[in-house]
């Protein structure tokens, strides 16, 4: 068995993954308080790492250095099993990775239902066995499962009182992903994926071989705008339901509803080409949009 890492080092395998992703998550993190902050690091490089497992191109981060952790193995799917008796572990209090011990130390404080983290994991697992979704219900189940559970955690830490939050959680997700989805339809088309709803494509006469060669068709484009007008929706329904009483502590949730809405409204001006080059925010405009919350947030609670 491997050794057993100190929580310092644990800790700094979750900052490292974090940064490394250069995710728009870490500037969510800014303005809490450290304990938080770490707690969400922790979470954070468990989804991470979830999302990679099924990735062919996977490289393991091992509990310690030169070495395999629970998440290695030959196959995407051996790869999950491995990763998902590693979750087994660290809710019975005997994690091996550092992520996960990070992420047990996490739990004690934070009590995140497990519930959340499997269905996380059987969501990536959709990548493995789905490449077509026929109708947007089964689309919004995929968002929830790979992104409307993970604000579920962060909302656990970053503290809330009413139910309502929840819900506000799992809208946000949803609009994360779907701008996410439409920011890689080239990149997903190039593996033989296409998560846009199959009913979608048929309403606007939109052709598979149109997204999978990357053809910025009319049909296209237009497909895009109906999706991006259904991934506004899902911004401004969270933004309604969020009760008054928990905004304060959902900061961080907002500064990502920036950012993230931002990255909508940059793939609506590309008039949706996003075939040509990269759609991104740079460091210094994201920065930007987390300290104008930040700054709007402060005077709000004054």
């Amino acid at each position: 068995m491997s050794r057993s890492l100190p929580g310092s080092e644990s800790g700094g395998v979750c900052r490292a993954v974090t940064r490394a992703s250069r995710s728009n998550f870490a500037y969510a993190f800014l303005f809490l308080p450290k304990p938080k902050r770490e707690a969400l690091y922790g979470i954070y490089a468990f989804c991470r790492i979830s999302d990679d497992v099924v990735d062919e191109g996977f490289a393991d981060i091992g509990p310690s250095p030169g070495s395999h952790g629970p998440v290695s193995g030959t196959t995407p799917t051996e790869r999950l099993k491995a990763w998902r008796a590693e979750l087994d572990a660290c809710f019975r209090g005997a994690p091996r990775h550092p992520v996960t011990r990070r992420l047990a130390e996490t739990l004690a404080r934070f009590p995140i239902p497990r519930t959340y983290f499997e269905e996380l994991l059987d969501g990536v697992e959709m990548d493995l066995v789905k490449a077509r979704y026929a109708t947007f219900a089964e689309l919004e189940r995929y968002c929830y499962r790979v992104a409307g559970v993970v604000g579920l955690m962060c909302i656990e830490v970053f503290g809330y009182t009413r139910p309502e939050t929840r819900r506000y959680a799992e809208h946000l997700g949803t609009a994360f992903q779907l701008t996410n989805i439409l920011r890689d339809v080239g990149r997903d088309g190039a593996q033989g994926r296409i998560y846009l709803p199959q009913e979608d494509l048929v309403r606007f006469g939109c052709a598979e071989a149109d997204i999978l060669h990357r053809r910025l068709t009319p049909a296209f484009r237009n497909l895009m705008r109906f999706e991006a007008e259904r991934a506004g929706a899902f911004y401004r329904a969270a933004r309604a339901v969020l009760p008054p009483a928990d905004r304060k502590t959902m900061l961080p949730a907002e500064i990502m509803r920036a950012i993230y809405f931002r990255l909508l409204r940059q793939i609506e001006a590309r008039s949706f080409d996003v075939y040509a080059r990269p759609i991104r925010l740079s460091d210094a405009r994201r920065l930007a949009l987390a300290f104008g919350c930040w700054a709007r947030h402060t005077l709000a609670v004054r």
